[in-house]
């Protein structure tokens, strides 16, 4: 099977966020291919658990490191722990939280929220793609975002301004890494579906729904979609295509051109509209 050229044996790979969920797939996943694992999440026993599922699935150097990526300093640790052997070929910035915000919500869960969402990222960027564009190996730097940092649908406003954040630092990592002479890592933008992950359990769904995908699934597809040098990975699930997301996304961005009401799609006065406009 093909890959992007950062994923190969014996190289490293570093996931934050890599207790549950996404990150524990492409942990995982990175592997049963004979990668060597660093797994960063908050202590706890789902990080010791990750480390031993991890570990018993290859003959791979699996080490986990506490971290909270929304301390510069702990990220910055984990960089100089990981970059003692080199840079790593992967580093994949998955780390998030909902926590369910609100607009008005206090300034502690905005902090937490765009804490761990958007200057984990930035943390994570800062402490290892200097040194990954500098190496001139193969490797790819992937950042987590979501839907909700596109479209920003009324609701958890914390979350959607850190994932917009998220979209538009991972798009300014693109543009430095290709602008960089000799450098051959790549920047990735993970946007997955709806995926049975950790944050919809916390939401009180305790099966899989029909609609969603597995953050198996999430991987596979992430990984195919590398191989082919996406830099927006956006995942369907089991209930939204592509074309289905492409027309929301496309009626966000005309909210601006057409001087609608910002969230037109859930305004009452264009509701039909919307409609129409989705059946095409």
């Amino acid at each position: 099977m093909s890959r992007h050229p950062a994923i190969t044996p014996g190289h490293s790979a570093v996931v934050t966020g890599a207790a549950s969920g996404i990150g524990l797939a492409a942990a995982k996943a990175f592997a049963q291919v004979g990668m060597n694992v660093w797994l960063a999440d908050l202590p706890g026993e789902a990080l010791q658990a990750a480390h031993a599922e991890v570990a018993a699935l290859a003959a791979v150097e699996v080490r986990a490191v506490p971290t909270d990526v929304s301390d510069r300093g702990a990220v910055e640790a984990l960089a100089g722990a990981v970059l003692r052997a080199g840079p790593p070929a992967i580093v994949m910035l998955n780390a998030g939280v909902e926590a369910g915000g609100k607009l008005f919500s206090d300034a502690e869960t905005w902090e937490r929220i765009i804490g761990t969402n958007l200057w984990g990222v930035v943390n994570g960027i800062r402490s290892f793609a200097p040194a990954m564009a500098k190496s001139g190996q193969p490797g790819a730097v992937i950042v987590t975002g979501s839907k909700q940092g596109i479209t920003t649908p009324p609701g958890n406003a914390p979350y959607n301004v850190s994932k917009a954040g998220v979209k538009s630092v991972t798009e300014a990592l693109a543009h430095e890494l290709r602008s960089t002479e000799g450098c051959r890592t790549s920047a990735h933008l993970l946007i997955p579906g709806f995926v049975y992950t950790g944050l919809t359990k916390a939401r009180g769904v305790a099966e899989k729904p029909a609609g969603a995908w597995t953050p198996e699934q999430t991987v596979t597809f992430m990984l195919e979609r590398m191989e082919q040098g996406d830099f927006y990975i956006l995942c369907p699930d089991n209930e939204t295509t592509r074309a289905q997301d492409e027309k929301r996304m496309e009626w966000a961005m005309g909210d601006i051109i057409a001087n609608r009401p910002a969230l037109s799609r859930w305004h009452p006065d264009h509701a039909e509209a919307f409609k129409r406009f989705m059946e095409g």
